[in-house]
Parts: C-alpha cells; sequence; structure tokens
C-alpha cells in the first residue's frame, strides 16, 4: 500500500511541475514578445524625441 502511494504521490508531484514548466514557458514566450515590440514601437518621450517604453 504504501509503494502504491509514494508512485501516486511522485506522478502527481511530476504532473504538478510538468505544467508550472509549461505555463512558465508561455510566460516566457509573452514577454519576449512584449520586449520584442517594444523596440518597434516606441512610444514619443518628452520633448517630442522618441523614447523607451521600459526605464531600464
Amino acid at each position: 500500500m504504501v509503494p502504491l502511494l509514494l508512485v501516486l504521490l511522485l506522478a502527481l508531484i511530476l504532473f504538478g511541475a510538468g505544467f508550472a514548466l509549461k505555463a512558465l514557458w508561455w510566460i516566457a514566450v509573452i514577454v519576449l514578445v512584449l520586449w520584442l515590440l517594444g523596440f518597434v514601437v516606441r512610444p514619443a518621450g518628452s520633448g517630442g524625441r522618441r523614447g523607451r517604453w521600459y526605464r531600464w
């Protein structure tokens, strides 16, 4: 009974880690796209010159 519970617990942990890693990959892709769009679409800064959309 204990080995079965350990196997089920391991499967649950691995499933949760796989889902979390897949979600992190999607978040990383979205952030990358937004970052690249920041180089293409730069809003006008103060004084009419074009600036960066991010602070750093």
